[in-house]
């Protein structure tokens, strides 16, 4: 059981590559059928008059889970960046400081990085960029394949065989 808890656990951020940090720890907290306290800033349904003893159970299950949520987010931070989350009672506040501050707004993202970079658009840059000697399999490549729908992995295979083809 202590191999299945060591896969489960998340990375733990320290401020540098939010982008991949924000990916596998919304991974996790779905796993952990939590996410929704983050998206939705969920609250569980207040529990009825005379309820059942399954209920109760069920009632106080959800009751904690947005507190479990936000322990994780503070176990998958490093001390440094939690001192800016620590103030926060509600995950989805302090899931969204976090996002604020390391992965900024969209605009800035895009000003950051400069234009965004679709598969497709990878590709095209992969083609341009290509030696001479390959354009006779790029040519032949695009009379059999619609260039908007091959993938990455597909044009390094083409490519490592024409570079045994031509050695």
């Amino acid at each position: 059981m202590a191999t299945q808890s060591a896969l489960m656990a998340p990375l733990v951020f320290n401020g540098e590559h939010y982008h991949i940090w924000d990916v596998k720890m919304k991974a996790f907290l779905r796993g952990q059928r939590l996410w929704q306290y983050m998206e939705e800033n969920k609250q569980p349904p207040p529990l009825g008059q005379n309820p059942t003893l399954n209920q109760m159970r069920l009632h106080e299950e959800e009751t904690t889970k947005a507190p479990r949520a936000l322990s994780h987010i503070h176990a998958a931070v490093t001390d440094l960046v939690f001192t800016r989350i620590m103030a926060y009672k509600n995950p989805k506040e302090a899931w969204d400081k976090l996002r604020k501050e390391y992965m900024g707004s969209t605009t800035t993202r895009n000003m950051l990085i400069g234009v965004e970079l679709t598969d497709q658009r990878v590709m095209e840059k992969v083609l341009v960029s290509l030696p001479e000697r390959f354009e006779s399999k790029i040519s032949s490549l695009e009379d059999f394949k619609d260039m908007t729908q091959i993938t990455l992995t597909e044009l390094v295979y083409v490519s490592k065989l024409t570079s045994k083809e031509g050695s």
